[in-house]
């Protein structure tokens, strides 16, 4: 059965709601029973509202100005795939999976491996 929500609107709104610091906004995205998997700073997994919102509180009282920048949207077979940056400013990718509903079912995240700078790629071939 076809979902009749535009996914990638709810993901802009994710973002909207985090460049906001608004954690309640946040929340009402996520299913009652969703699920984050960040393998940002390890391997961490949250279940349900409350663990959500232990995990993204301290992140959007605290962020770099660059924080939750769009780099890049697009639909996946299942869901959507946002390369944004994170509230530290790094790249990271996010990949939403949804309820039939419209909310937010399951999210995980990884950085994104950024290719070296051009001055970082001249001093490595001066070196060898």
């Amino acid at each position: 059965m076809p979902n009749d929500f535009d996914q990638i609107a709810v993901v802009v709104d994710w973002l909207d709601a985090c460049r906001r610091r608004d954690l309640e906004a946040l929340l009402d995205l996520y299913a009652a029973e969703a699920s984050l998997e960040c393998q940002c700073d390890g391997s961490t997994v949250s279940e349900g509202q409350a663990r959500l919102a232990s995990y993204w509180s301290p992140r959007l009282k605290s962020f770099v100005p660059n924080a939750f920048g769009l780099e890049e949207i697009q639909p996946t077979p299942d869901g959507v795939q946002l390369d944004y940056m994170s509230h530290e400013g790094l790249p990271v990718r996010m990949v939403f999976s949804f309820t039939a509903g419209g909310k937010i079912l399951r999210t995980c995240c990884a950085p994104v491996a950024q290719p070296p700078r051009q001055d970082t790629l001249s001093v490595l071939g001066r070196a060898v």
